[in-house]
């Protein structure tokens, strides 16, 4: 016998957990509903699901290509101005409002028009807005609905050369 107290010369302890039950809830649902639970569970079901045309023109062009993929369009030139003082805004807004496309948005407490051109056709109509633009403060000159370096310099004589 050892000096520890037990035959063979180890203690044993023996320990016993009781794990308690697990609680099973009580069922949300009776097994037998009284009433029929309504068919719908969003209050708009009236909305369409797809844009309408209208909203997809208002849509900025990045995020319109980011959205829906870029898109097989033609050539196209854009110009984007703000709101400006004197005559030449009501020659220029329509001639915008004439373009291809045209779009009208508030930014920063601004009016902004976007007209994009797809210049196959009639190159002059382009120019004929630049030329009222062209000397408004944060217009821009956007190809393909990109700013690309030298798009008034380069690219818009590039465009005018199809004036017959």
């Amino acid at each position: 016998m050892c000096g520890c107290g037990v035959e063979g010369g180890q203690d044993t302890i023996t320990l016993v957990f009781a794990m308690a039950s697990p609680k099973v809830p009580d069922r949300a649902l009776p097994d037998h509903p009284e009433t029929r639970p309504l068919e719908r569970f969003w209050p708009y079901t009236e909305l369409s699901e797809q844009p309408s045309d209208e909203e997809l023109a208002r849509v900025q062009p990045e995020l319109r290509e980011a959205i829906f993929g870029p898109l097989n369009l033609p050539f196209s030139v854009s110009l984007v101005f703000p709101a400006f003082d004197g005559d030449a805004y009501d020659r220029a807004l329509r001639l915008a409002k004439a373009s291809d496309e045209y779009s009208e948005s508030d930014s920063d407490g601004r009016t902004w028009h976007r007209a994009r051109f797809f210049t196959a056709d009639r190159p002059i109509r382009v120019r004929d807005l630049y030329l009222i633009v062209a000397g408004v403060p944060g217009s821009d000159v956007l190809i393909n609905d990109r700013r690309v370096p030298y798009a008034r310099e380069l690219w818009l004589p590039l465009v005018w050369l199809l004036i017959r």
